[in-house]
């Protein structure tokens, strides 16, 4: 599948920047989904940027960038499996782990009670290039998710994200929301910040009752 393509670039190295700019426009970014979707057969169970991520951006000098086999993915999804309804990955990379426990959990419920407001997944992950298309892969999925962009080690941090699916639909697509640089949010999420590498964006109104404590509503 030419990613690039689909992107409308013809670098690799521009995919990063050019997918960060799509996801900041609601309506190209929703039409780049359909666009994958169809392009991917409508088959979100697996990380479409596994092999193109490690073949042409991934830092395996400096961050150690090798993505966990799918296979061991599956793996570590059916043995964390259970009542839980929030996960945490720490070094989530563009996301292939976590979509795997996605899609565990979707196979687990009947499509009749299946909701995405019962599951909360929180990212963390340093590199700059994989941040785009991790946010790209919950945005697509309709997941409620907190993404943070920082040093797991130092709890040093660029931003964080939250994606949520505000109509609460499994087959719709989540919206994006940039978290406040605030000391509040700065507590809460026991991290430092140490620079504002994205602008303010709110895309969601309402805050989701799923995540009903008040400390985490006065944190955004």
């Amino acid at each position: 599948m030419d990613i690039n393509k689909l992107l409308g670039i013809h670098d690799s190295k521009q995919a990063p920047a050019q997918m960060m700019k799509i996801l900041y426009d609601r309506k190209k970014r929703e039409e780049l989904f359909v666009k994958f979707l169809e392009a991917f057969n409508f088959n979100l169970s697996y990380d479409w940027f596994h092999d193109y991520f490690q073949e042409e951006l991934a830092d395996r000098k400096w961050l150690k960038q090798d993505f966990t086999p799918m296979c061991v993915a599956e793996l570590l999804a059916k043995i964390t499996g259970g009542d839980k309804r929030s996960t945490y990955e720490g070094g989530t990379g563009t996301g292939g782990v976590m979509i795997r426990k996605w899609q565990e959990e979707r196979e687990r419920r009947s499509i009749f009670k299946y909701k995405p407001s019962d599951y909360l997944y929180v990212c963390e992950e340093l590199s700059d290039k994989a941040i785009p298309f991790l946010l790209f892969n919950t945005l697509i999925r309709g997941m409620n998710a907190i993404i943070i962009h920082g040093d797991l080690l130092s709890q040093d941090c660029y931003g964080v994200f939250f994606v949520q699916n505000d109509k609460d639909d499994y087959m719709g697509f989540s919206s994006l929301n940039v978290m406040p640089y605030s000391q509040e949010v700065a507590d809460f999420w026991e991290i430092n910040f140490v620079e504002e590498c994205y602008p303010k964006w709110i895309e969601s109104k309402v805050f989701p009752s799923h995540l009903g404590v008040y400390r985490t509503r006065e944190a955004v």
